[in-house]
């Protein structure tokens, strides 16, 4: 009679949300897979039998996406396909007592800082050793490292202190050994992110440090891009403008969320700075990098925000001519500051008024591209689709800035190599482009 053998677990880890929750479930991966448990990043095997959803809670459409995910494999579990559900990460963090009571087929739920609490539940240890080390779940060649978590800024409208904490630095040589292990296993481009990375080592240094640390990254061998995002404007450090001038390796980009273009709004939004400061600002970085694509994004029908209001957002769009945009609908989130306020706004208003900004700025970038016709530039390969390699400039970041498209029919480009590409000719969003020998 044979011995009944125990089938061994199987982890599936869902990601909802941003870069940031992805990077948490990078980590946890690493950290299960370097205690002998088989992990995989969201899988489309069917053989998982425990899953842990890393949830967003940021605003509606995220929370309901991530409360859709749980009841989907809740419903799983009922039905006996998988053994367990653990849900991790913003929304778990914000709504605990909640979604125990409404979900309690859930077997734990954690909070965005629980990694130890979570290891333990697979009778795990967190190795130290393992930190700086991260298993990607997307293409080597680039990489997210997140520099700092949580958030000291009192935002009206933002509900990630209340999910993520206060601000907390990593240490420059823990981010640093980061990146080498990075290069060392084929990543080319770094992608700085954190809540408000300008902040950055103000609670270990004492000192804005953000400038030292993307000079210390510069300095990685194989590292041939690093970009940085989430650089909050209100005492932005003009060091970081410098370095980034200074070394070649760190793209002339800057991804800095503005919010607003009326002053009594950034006033009711708390954000501690005016249009008129934002444009100095604006102004001062370009003077120093004249060719730098600054990347921001915008709030439309935040509390406050009536047509004269409204009006001046679309004036500073039209004469901040941003490289790139983002445009997000004011969400009403309960325990914000804003909340107190009356969100007078219907959804169709603020969608309408979102979709007027982006028309102003397919305009723009339509203009700016048409400028880039005829011109060289140094092109990372991100993928082959539709009979194209897909690239991007330093001028764009992953997934929500312009591509290049290179004709797979007439040229062959290696995915995670850098090529030299001529643009031939461009949309409001797409670079068309031939590969230089």
């Amino acid at each position: 009679m044979k011995a009944r053998t125990l089938k061994k677990d199987k982890v599936n880890i869902i990601t909802m949300g941003c870069s940031k929750n992805l990077v948490d479930s990078e980590v946890l991966l690493t950290q299960l897979r370097g205690n002998g448990i088989n992990a995989s990043h969201e899988s489309n095997s069917d053989d998982h039998n425990i899953i842990i959803i890393n949830t967003c809670g940021f605003i509606d459409n995220a929370k309901q996406e991530s409360i859709d995910t749980i009841l989907q494999y809740v419903d799983a579990k009922e039905q006996g396909l998988v053994d367990k559900v653990y849900v991790t990460g913003c929304l778990s963090q914000r709504y605990k007592d909640d979604l125990e009571k409404e979900i309690p087929q859930v077997d734990a739920f954690f909070g965005t800082r629980d990694l130890p609490a979570i290891l333990k539940k697979f009778k795990a240890d967190y190795k130290h050793e393992l930190v700086g080390e991260r298993l990607l779940t997307h293409s080597a060649h680039y990489a997210y490292m997140k520099i700092s978590e949580g958030c000291d800024r009192p935002c009206s409208f933002c509900a990630i202190p209340l999910m993520r904490g206060g601000h907390i630095s990593r240490p420059i040589e823990e981010l640093v050994k980061e990146a080498q292990h990075k290069a060392a296993n084929g990543t080319k481009e770094l992608l700085l992110i954190a809540q408000d990375s300008t902040y950055y080592g103000l609670d270990l240094y004492k000192k804005r440090n953000l400038a030292e640390l993307m000079d210390r990254l510069a300095d990685v061998e194989g590292i041939g891009w690093i970009r940085l995002h989430y650089a909050y404007p209100t005492g932005f450090p003009m060091d970081v403008i410098q370095v980034m001038k200074d070394r070649p390796n760190i793209c002339k980009y800057l991804d800095i969320p503005l919010q607003h273009g009326s002053t009594s709004v950034l006033k009711t939004m708390r954000r501690g700075t005016t249009r008129e400061k934002q444009e100095e600002l604006i102004h001062s970085i370009r003077e120093m990098i004249p060719e730098i694509a600054i990347r921001t994004t915008l709030i439309a029908g935040h509390p406050g925000e009536g047509e004269k209001e409204f009006q001046e957002m679309v004036d500073f769009v039209e004469r901040m001519k941003f490289e790139r945009l983002g445009v997000f609908t004011y969400s009403h989130e309960e325990n914000t500051h804003a909340f107190s306020m009356e969100d007078k706004l219907s959804q169709e208003e603020k969608q309408n008024r979102a979709n007027h900004l982006m028309e102003v700025q397919e305009q723009i970038s339509y203009d700016l591209n048409q400028e880039r016709i005829g011109k060289t530039y140094k092109v990372l390969i991100d993928k082959k689709e539709g009979g194209y390699f897909v690239g991007r400039t330093e001028f764009d970041s992953v997934e929500v800035d312009n591509e290049v498209l290179i004709d797979a029919s007439k040229f062959y480009c290696r995915v995670g190599d850098f090529v030299q590409a001529k643009v031939f000719d461009a949309t409001e969003f797409d670079l068309y482009a031939t590969v230089e020998n």
